[in-house]
């Protein structure tokens, strides 16, 4: 038994699932194209945190809804812990996220991921889920270091 609910980043067990995110990013993109944000930065209030807990409380999983206007939101954080993957987690987190986003009146999510070898299983749960690939947004590189995608919500 999954349950998510919108949580505050600034606990002890969710820093150390942000920190578990940052150090498996680590090998796969070069620093200057990773994007992450702090327990601090997710907790500012234009960004909501969900977080997947098993039936004894661990966290299993992470993804943030961040919104820039009153059209747009983005998916950030997004982690599935290695022991939850193709448990349905990932999906789970995403459809909480969409579900806040149609809340809120947002039209279109977008995010950003990275484009390497490690990458594989985000893409199938973003796809599964209906997004599609589309360029960079906001102040993000077109490196080739990062896939955008994009999805249609309102």
């Amino acid at each position: 038994m999954v349950a998510i609910k919108a949580e505050t980043p600034l606990q002890d067990d969710v820093r150390a699932m942000i920190e578990e995110l940052n150090t498996v990013l680590i090998p796969l993109t070069p620093q200057e194209f990773q994007f992450k944000m702090t327990a601090e930065q997710i907790a500012e209030s234009a960004t909501t945190l969900f977080v997947a807990r098993d039936g004894e409380g661990k966290a299993l999983g992470m993804g943030a809804l961040k919104v820039h206007d009153e059209e747009f939101g983005e998916v950030k954080r997004m982690y599935t812990r290695p022991s939850a993957r193709g448990t349905g987690v990932g999906w789970q987190l995403l459809q909480q996220i969409e579900a806040l986003a149609r809340e809120k009146g947002l039209k279109e999510l977008k995010l950003e991921t990275g484009e390497a070898t490690g990458f594989e299983e985000a893409w199938k749960v973003y796809e599964r889920s209906g997004y599609s690939v589309c360029g960079a947004f906001l102040d993000y590189p077109d490196s080739g270091w990062s896939r955008f995608y994009m999805k249609k919500i309102g």
